[in-house]
């Protein structure tokens, strides 16, 4: 489904951008892992070529904050492959001090992690636009949370020392309006842009939240970190040509 497509994943290095790159490998197209740690970066190449037994993931260093870097990227890319097919913005950058409960954030902080996060997203899919808009065509998927949907059911953290972090919200929230606002801002210029919610992620959570999320959930509950990809895989692809400014909510019924 995605043929020698060439699809820069920021954050590809990490938990659910590895699975990403997997998905995009085996549907035939070039995975490039986008990183701000070239050590971290080159080694998930390295590993994941190895273990999918392919050539077609490529490492970029990049950091979603500077338009230096994000420029250079883009160059690299042009010069080597002379064309990008699409974006995935799955980066999750935050400082030390990010996941603390509301009323423990310091202004500082709200100001920089959304910054960094909602702010670095808008800057990579600036950039990366201005090139699809030369190219004459581009998609940008961004990745979002149930969290940009709903307001937190905070009782699934009852008897965890877990919250949701109050600048989670406002990120994922701002990137799904900033997805539509894209859509709309880039008619007539053959650039799409969706993004997709993913419900909870399995990561080594306590058993107490993992029960009470499930009792939320309709079936399965928490999600694995594969369970993604065939949303993406559909959004990069041509069967979803038309489907343009959406967000696609990928939870198990938990924000019914």
């Amino acid at each position: 489904m995605l043929e020698n497509r060439v699809v820069v994943i920021t954050g590809g290095a990490g938990f659910l951008g590895k699975e990403f790159v997997k998905a995009v490998v085996q549907n035939g197209g070039l995975a490039v892992i986008a990183d701000i740690d070239a050590k971290i970066g080159e080694d998930a190449k390295e590993k994941l070529s190895i273990e999918l037994q392919s050539k077609n993931i490529d490492f970029v260093q990049m950091d979603i904050t500077s338009k230096e870097s994000i420029k250079s990227a883009i160059n690299y890319l042009d010069e080597k492959y002379k064309r990008v097919d699409a974006l995935v913005n799955n980066a999750y950058p935050r400082n030390k001090n990010y996941g603390k409960h509301f009323f423990d954030v310091e202004y500082e902080d709200f100001v920089e992690n959304t910054g960094l996060n909602l702010g670095g997203y808008f800057n990579a899919s600036k950039h990366f636009a201005e090139y699809f808009k030369n190219q004459g065509y581009g998609n940008i998927i961004n990745i979002s949370s149930i969290y940009g949907v709903i307001a937190p059911k905070f009782e699934v953290y009852d008897n965890t020392p877990m919250t949701m972090p109050v600048e989670y919200a406002a990120i994922k929230s701002g990137l799904i309006h900033l997805t539509k606002y894209m859509a709309k801002y880039f008619k007539g210029l053959n650039i799409r842009v969706n993004a997709i919610s993913p419900g909870g992620i399995l990561d080594n959570q306590p058993k107490a939240f993992l029960d009470a999320y499930k009792q939320e959930s309709l079936s399965k509950g928490m999600l694995d970190n594969s369970d993604i990809n065939g949303t993406l895989v559909y959004l990069l692809s041509d069967m979803s040509k038309f489907v343009n400014g959406q967000n696609i909510v990928v939870d198990d019924g938990f924000t019914l």
